[in-house]
């Protein structure tokens, strides 16, 4: 069955950056597009970016546009989320995503 292990996130102060990283088993990575997700502390789910099964293309939500960006090393089945300029509002669990599934989520606190 689809797994997804998110890892990378902790306590980082105001302009920090952050990795996270997903890495997926259970099916076959090189052919699904795949997403990163968030939700803040009472709040909705959030889109934050996807990416296409080959790379080839990238798209971001407005709110991450610039900050944020998404890659993935098919040979690794992985994909990564590179955050920079991180800023309080984007504190939140963060979550991949393939093939309608979702991984446990890892937390990202932006705080100093």
């Amino acid at each position: 069955q689809v797994q997804l292990v998110e890892s990378g996130g902790g306590l980082v102060q105001p302009g920090g950056s952050l990795r996270l990283s997903c890495a997926a088993s259970g099916f076959t990575f090189n052919t699904y597009a795949m997403s990163w997700a968030r939700q803040a502390p009472g709040k909705g789910l959030e889109w934050v970016a996807g990416i296409y099964s080959d790379s080839s293309d990238t798209f971001y939500a407005d709110s991450v546009k610039d900050r944020f960006t998404i890659s993935r090393d098919n040979a690794k089945n992985t994909m990564y989320l590179q955050m920079n300029s991180l800023k309080p509002e984007d504190t939140a669990v963060y979550y991949c995503s393939a093939k309608d599934s979702w991984g446990q989520g890892t937390q990202v606190t932006v705080s100093s």
